[in-house]
């Protein structure tokens, strides 16, 4: 068992390594903030669907106070006639109105809660978003500049370990010569 699990082991992380050498930390960042932009446009809709709600709710609630407002009308004139059957009955349709209408009211009290809470989102998103705009720059900057300090620190290693393996080859055949010298004499 252990041997398949070793084997697993060196796939795994032959697999990892690849991984991060393929990884483009430009292309990640440009995804991750793409990412934040398609959340940040879906709550914006969700925001404009309150929106539309909310003004739905309020044009049904004008139409139901002006719909109370006939039924009153309607029960004074009946009271004003001597019908008072008819304006029990009017005034029955007009509470039946009003109790539709404090639905309406709580409903629009629920919409302003969670419109108030999507621009929350909605700021609080904007702000992450800029945010990672900033570090995107500063990070794309970093990046490069380690890059080039890299190629600089190979340029600098290769460089010096050449001139010190010369130098030591150098030596190497002074002390050959200075050998072959003693030897002849």
């Amino acid at each position: 068992m252990s041997i398949f699990s070793r084997m697993a082991d060196i796939i795994n992380s032959n697999i990892n390594s690849m991984l991060d050498k393929a990884e483009d930390p430009q292309k990640m960042i440009r995804l991750i903030i793409q990412e934040m932009e398609e959340t940040l446009v879906e709550v914006r809709s969700s925001s404009a669907r309150v929106i539309a709600d909310k003004k739905t709710a309020t044009r049904k609630l004008v139409q139901l106070q002006d719909e109370a407002q006939r039924w009153e009308d309607k029960a004074r004139l009946a009271i004003s006639k001597g019908r008072e059957d008819l304006a029990r009955a009017a005034l029955s349709e007009k509470q039946s109105i009003e109790a539709d209408m404090q639905a309406i009211e709580a409903d629009l009290t629920t919409l302003d809660e969670q419109l108030d809470h999507l621009n929350d989102e909605v700021s609080q998103l904007q702000q992450k978003l800029n945010d990672a705009k900033a570090k995107q720059k500063t990070l794309l900057m970093r990046h490069k500049t380690v890059n080039d300090r890299m190629k600089v620190k190979r340029q600098i290693h290769r460089e010096a370990l050449d001139d010190a393996f010369v130098k030591f080859e150098h030596f190497e055949r002074r002390m050959d010569n200075l050998e072959g010298q003693v030897e002849s004499m």
